[in-house]
């Protein structure tokens, strides 16, 4: 599998929020999106990156970026981590993983020393056409709005 890379054109994709309402790369067309990918809610790096972006909502907004944030976690496990949290943009459960592979995120991983498929924590930026601006492949869990604005 292929990820994004700077200059692709994001393919179309639908997949569903934590509520339930169908969500396409169309919503955004003619917007700038920040789309982050994360392995799993309610996890100790997930919460710190989806946490830092929610504190800087406002400068994301004010620099025209919506924001939407995807795993394959289930809607319930999303509606919570977003109500706990009380995230401002939605949170995609793609169980399907269609926007996973879409970006091409989905692959071998290592952690404490064992191997498993999972989803990379990687970031896009995408233009108001739909190409991808920019890639951030390690992600500052705490300090991640700086990354994408610096």
């Amino acid at each position: 599998m292929k990820t994004l890379k700077v200059g692709d054109k994001v393919p179309n994709f639908e997949a569903k929020d934590e509520q339930g309402n169908i969500i396409s790369l169309t919503d955004y067309k003619n917007k700038k999106l920040i789309v982050f990918f994360y392995p799993k809610a309610n996890t100790p790096g997930c919460t710190a990156e989806a946490c830092n972006l929610r504190d800087n909502y406002d400068v994301l907004k004010e620099k025209g970026f919506e924001l939407l944030g995807v795993s394959a976690d289930s809607a319930k496990k999303q509606s919570n981590f977003k109500n706990k949290y009380d995230f401002p943009f939605p949170l995609l459960a793609d169980e399907e993983k269609t926007v996973i592979n879409a970006f091409g995120v989905w692959g071998p991983k290592k952690f404490m020393g064992r191997e498993f498929d999972g989803i990379h924590r990687k970031t896009f930026v995408v233009d108001e056409n739909g190409v991808v601006e920019r890639v951030i492949d390690k992600v500052k869990t705490k300090d991640h709005a700086a990354q994408i604005l610096g």
